[in-house]
C-alpha cells in the first residue's frame, strides 16, 4: 500500500486528540505490517511534515511528506515504527485506532 488510493484503503485523516489533524486505521493491521512509505522530495530545511532519518554514516536525511502518512502524530506508547521511510505496525491496529509513532529523544531537546 503506497499510492495515495492505496493508502486511503487503510488509513483516514481526522482530528486528533493528541494534537492537529492524525492517521487513523479504516481496517485491522496486524503487528509487522509494513503500511508505507514516507512519500515526498528530499529537504534539508525543518518543517512541519519533514521526517528524519539516520543513515549508515549517521548523517540526518529529510524528506518533506506528501502522503497521508505525514499525519502521523507522537506518542510515548507507539502503535508503529519507522525503518528508514517505511512504516511498519509494532502491535495490532484497530479500526479507526490513532497510528502513532515515537518521534524519539532528538525531536524533543529538553526531554531528560
Amino acid at each position: 500500500m503506497d499510492s495515495l488510493s492505496e493508502l486511503e484503503e487503510y488509513f483516514y485523516v481526522e482530528r486528533s486528540q493528541i494534537h492537529g489533524n492524525g492517521l487513523f486505521a479504516r481496517v485491522v493491521i496486524e503487528a509487522g505490517e509494513w503500511l508505507g512509505t514516507y512519500d515526498g522530495p528530499e529537504t534539508d530545511e525543518n518543517d512541519t511534515y519533514v521526517l528524519w532519518v539516520e543513515d549508515e554514516q549517521g548523517r540526518w536525511l529529510g524528506r518533506d511528506g506528501k502522503n497521508l502518512l505525514r499525519y502521523i502524530n507522537h506518542s510515548d506508547s507507539p502503535c508503529a515504527e519507522f525503518a528508514d521511510y517505511d512504516l511498519y505496525a509494532t502491535k495490532r491496529i484497530e479500526p479507526h485506532e490513532e497510528i502513532t509513532i515515537d518521534y524519539g529523544d532528538e525531536f524533543f531537546p529538553d526531554a531528560e
